[in-house]
């Protein structure tokens, strides 16, 4: 088409539109009908690209929204909000480095092994993923000595978290967890519309003596987080035992173990697994350890009757094939996880250093991050905005509750080093 064509074929286009819209006012004689007029007329005369122009609109015009169609419960959802991209920090702050604290990412990035996976496995993308996972789940299953019945996989934990609430979640049936917990375990309690009731945290730690008092016959599912994010707390083998104790057998535990790796081992630790109880549901993830946060991948394990549900409602599909081939590379790479765990340590001990000479009060922490109590949530605020000037980027925990308090994860030595400087500069 000639451009002077094209120039007159939007001229007419829009002109048509108009006249629908003047024809819509005539008809409905409404409110709506002369918004839609308004709209279609003032786009026709602006300029700019098509994003531009819907910003200008937009401060000018409230447009219409579907009625009736939106439940209540996701109209009050409030989503979870990520940080922005380095590259749109970096823009916006004008500044050249950016190192992100606030994720809990693992800085060693991801193990040669599944890079190598990852690259084999590319030459079969344009086939579907092996629906069912079995050599990812037969790896699981010898790495935990279990039946691959006993085992879910999904785009990360939270997607297996999903699935149990879609399976075995409805109508009248309420959901027990703490406050100050992880986010996202809100966020999609929230979308299914159903009753979520919450504890106080104990001196920032799950109070599991809450939990199980605020058990009722309408309970279907606790959600416990051990560690906690965002506080790196456990609770203890004693407190777990007495909690599984009092808790009825309809009542389902999801144990979130997203930091495991980093705490495996202690004799504290009550890892879910040793205990095998049939109404709980373990959720593990390769995005921390295994420094696959990028890929998707997580895992549950449980009893065959309630994985089998998990895997009813689960998407087609789901891993993906890279994912897959990562996650079975991963089990075998103990070479990383030992490297991961030993710059955890001493990052941990440096930055808690710097906390206690700077007079900074810190919760004792057994993930890959450190909680700090600063106060206010103005002070918070000012912070991680003094903070990002410097190029690093920590989290407030206004959105988990705890708007007094900030999350940073442990970096490479020169990450750490880089922060402990910045954060000496902005106090």
């Amino acid at each position: 088409m000639a451009c002077a064509d094209k120039k007159k074929y939007v001229t007419l286009h829009v002109k048509a539109c108009i006249k629908l819209s003047n024809d819509f006012i005539k008809v409905r004689g409404g409110k709506i009908g002369l918004i839609m007029a308004t709209f279609i007329e003032q786009l026709a005369q602006m300029h700019g690209t098509p994003l531009e122009r819907r910003k200008k609109l937009s401060n000018t015009i409230e447009l219409p929204k579907p009625k009736r169609l939106v439940p209540q419960h996701i109209q009050d959802l409030k989503a979870y909000q990520p940080g922005r991209p380095a590259s749109k920090l970096k823009r916006d702050l004008g500044i050249d480095q950016f190192i992100n604290l606030a994720s809990n990412e693992n800085p060693l990035g991801p193990p040669e092994t599944v890079i190598e996976a990852v690259r084999l496995a590319s030459s079969e993308i344009h086939r579907y993923p092996e629906s069912g996972g079995a050599i990812l789940k037969e790896a699981l299953a010898n790495k935990y000595d279990l039946w691959e019945e006993n085992v879910a996989i999904g785009s990360g934990s939270e997607s297996i978290m999903a699935n149990i609430i879609r399976a075995f979640v409805h109508g009248s049936d309420e959901i027990v967890t703490s406050e100050g917990t992880f986010i996202g375990f809100y966020v999609l309690v929230g979308s299914h519309g159903v009753k979520l009731k919450t504890v106080p945290l104990k001196d920032y730690h799950f109070d599991l003596d809450g939990l199980a008092d605020a058990v009722t016959n309408k309970t279907k599912l606790i959600y416990l987080c051990n560690p906690n994010n965002p506080t790196g707390t456990i609770y203890s083998r004693e407190e777990f035992e007495a909690f599984m104790r009092k808790v009825p057998e309809h009542v389902l535990v999801i144990v979130d173990e997203a930091y495991f790796e980093f705490t495996m081992g202690m004799p504290q630790f009550p890892d879910s697994m040793i205990y095998r109880h049939d109404n709980v549901l373990t959720l593990r993830t390769f995005s921390k350890a295994f420094g696959m946060a990028g890929i998707r991948l997580g895992y549950g394990l449980g009893h065959d009757y309630l994985i089998n549900f998990v895997n009813r409602v689960k998407l087609p599909f789901e891993p993906n094939n890279l994912a897959q081939a990562a996650g079975v590379a991963a089990l075998t790479d103990t070479e990383y996880l030992r490297k991961t765990l030993e710059n955890n340590d001493k990052g941990m001990r440096l930055i808690a250093s710097a906390f206690d000479e700077l007079g900074l009060r810190y919760v004792d922490s057994y993930a890959n991050f450190m909680m700090v109590p600063f106060g206010s949530a103005e002070k918070v605020k000012d912070l991680h905005e003094k903070l990002l000037r410097q190029g690093v980027a920590i989290r407030p925990l206004h959105a988990f509750g705890l708007p007094d308090c900030f999350r940073v994860t442990i970096g490479l030595p020169e990450e750490n080093e880089t922060f402990i400087q910045a954060l000496k500069k902005c106090l």
